[in-house]
């Protein structure tokens, strides 16, 4: 099989004729050299085809789906709510945050957040390359930017809350239930007082202190990730 995988946002089914679009079909030809017939992967959330290439016309690729790789994954629905953080920094943590499993980004305007704009078309492109590279399927989705009460209106998730001043250390797995796991992270001033008391007043929150030190945004979400996969899987 090609080590070659692209993210397909179409329906893939057997024995499917469809073409790339430009900017797929340059890296194909320009940046990996494939030629006609040889095969390269296809995936999104419900599944994953391997596909021979038909022919290149006009610089577009026309393919053909061959034979099913990998049914569609039932993963644990695992979030991450966060504060936008400066651009550079961002697309790191979002990468990594997508090759540790993140399903969900929610960004969240709080009292202390610098940056208030995200750029959504370019997290959506760093999603899909961290999922083609890291063999996952079922790319992220990111929805826009809501103030913290607004994402508190949702009782539709456990919470787990990145407290610096919480003396609990440890995710309790017994306390999760079926819903999506969330994890909430601070702005870089982190969390003012009545931010955390609304935090802690969700049905069902649990604070946990990832590190003695203070980290940055980025580093904190790789770790709070790290324990919580650790707990989940």
């Amino acid at each position: 099989m090609s080590n070659i995988r692209l993210f397909f946002s179409n329906i893939l089914s057997a024995d499917l004729t469809d073409k790339l679009d430009k900017s797929q079909s340059h890296y194909l030809i320009k940046v990996m050299r494939v030629k006609e017939n040889e095969v390269f992967s296809l995936f999104n959330k419900e599944g994953e085809w391997e596909a021979k290439i038909l022919g290149i016309s006009k610089s577009i690729v026309e393919f053909k789906t061959t034979k099913q790789l990998r049914q569609k994954e039932n993963a644990k629905e695992l979030w991450l709510a966060f504060s936008p953080i400066k651009s550079n920094y961002q697309n790191f943590m979002i990468q990594k945050a997508t090759e540790l499993g993140i399903t969900k980004f929610l960004p969240i305007i709080f009292d202390r957040t610098v940056v208030r704009k995200i750029n959504k078309e370019r997290l959506e492109k760093i999603v899909i390359e961290a999922s083609e590279q890291s063999y996952r399927m079922n790319v992220p989705l990111i929805e826009s930017p809501q103030t913290l009460d607004s994402f508190l209106k949702k009782d539709m998730m456990d919470l787990i809350f990145t407290d610096l001043n919480s003396d609990n250390i440890k995710v309790d797995k017994s306390k999760l239930t079926d819903k999506p796991v969330c994890i909430i992270i601070g702005p870089e001033g982190d969390f003012s007082e009545a931010e955390r008391d609304k935090i802690l007043s969700f049905k069902g929150v649990q604070s946990v202190k990832i590190n003695e030190n203070i980290l940055r945004s980025e580093t904190a979400v790789i770790s709070a990730i790290s324990i919580v996969n650790y707990v989940i899987n």
